[in-house]
């Protein structure tokens, strides 16, 4: 798999895998969220092992009928969004990717489903 500059210190964790869960990318963040259980070791070692049931049944279904599984968490205090997705490389399954990003207790919500009048919203850095 190709590896892109960008990811690496990407403030969020990011970890992929292919059809059958082996982890094939982890990028800083992720390898150092992991070091106890071997960080950038993990490459090659299988997703499922990684995770405790009930987890790792239900990576096991994302794995089998790829789909988007997104929720929310609190760990040691802090709060994050975990984000699983399918990827694609030429229009076939790849795997999974896993996004963990920190998010604050509190973050503005914006409602986009209308267009901004002239002068409202857009470039004033409210969303």
């Amino acid at each position: 798999m190709e590896r892109h500059v960008w990811v690496e210190e990407f403030p969020g964790s990011v970890t992929v895998c292919d059809p059958e869960g082996k982890i094939v990318e982890m990028n800083d963040r992720a390898a150092s969220a992991y070091e106890e259980q071997g960080g950038r070791r993990l490459v090659g070692s299988s997703l499922l092992d990684c995770h405790p049931e009930p987890s790792r049944t239900k990576l096991r279904e994302l794995l089998d009928r790829p789909r988007i599984n997104a929720y929310t968490i609190e760990k040691s205090g802090s709060r994050k969004l975990i984000y699983q997705a399918p990827w694609y490389a030429g229009g076939r399954y790849g795997g999974l990717v896993e996004i963990s990003l920190a998010i604050p207790d509190v973050m503005p919500h914006f409602v986009r489903d209308a267009a901004p009048k002239a002068g409202e919203g857009e470039g004033r850095g409210d969303g």
